[in-house]
């Protein structure tokens, strides 16, 4: 329980983030933008939600650590943010009768994580070069 509460306090913006990627993904029906004639913008929406919540876990986790711990970071930020791109896809395909699962989706969800983690590494360079 102790390390659920540290961990808590370590990645709030991270824990959010993931939460709010779990719920407008599985519960919310999405209601239509102004938005909705730009080109693959559903594509666009899931690269910026991955990409974000992957270098929101860089910055807590440099936050909380004077050196990145990269096995942590490539196990957690970038498999593990991946992974859940492709179970919420699969969720989405086979539990929801308002959402599909897609591959495209999932490959935009990988970029955005693979970006998310290219942004982690210039933040931990920038801070690097500023101490």
């Amino acid at each position: 329980m102790q390390f659920f509460i540290l961990f808590v306090k370590k990645y709030p913006l991270s824990l959010l983030c993931i939460g709010l990627i779990w719920y407008l993904s599985l519960i919310v029906d999405m209601p239509e933008t102004p938005f909705d004639d730009v080109a693959f913008i559903d594509k666009w929406t899931h690269l910026v939600m991955y990409g974000g919540t992957c270098s929101v876990i860089w910055w807590e986790h440099l936050r909380c650590h004077d050196r990145p711990d990269y096995a942590r970071l490539l196990l957690f930020a970038v498999v593990g943010m991946i992974l859940l791109g492709g179970v919420i896809e699969l969720l989405q395909a086979y539990c929801t009768t308002n959402r599909s699962g897609e591959w495209l989706d999932f490959w935009a969800d990988s970029v955005g994580v693979l970006l998310g983690a290219a942004i982690g590494l210039l933040l931990y360079r920038f801070r690097k070069g500023k101490a």
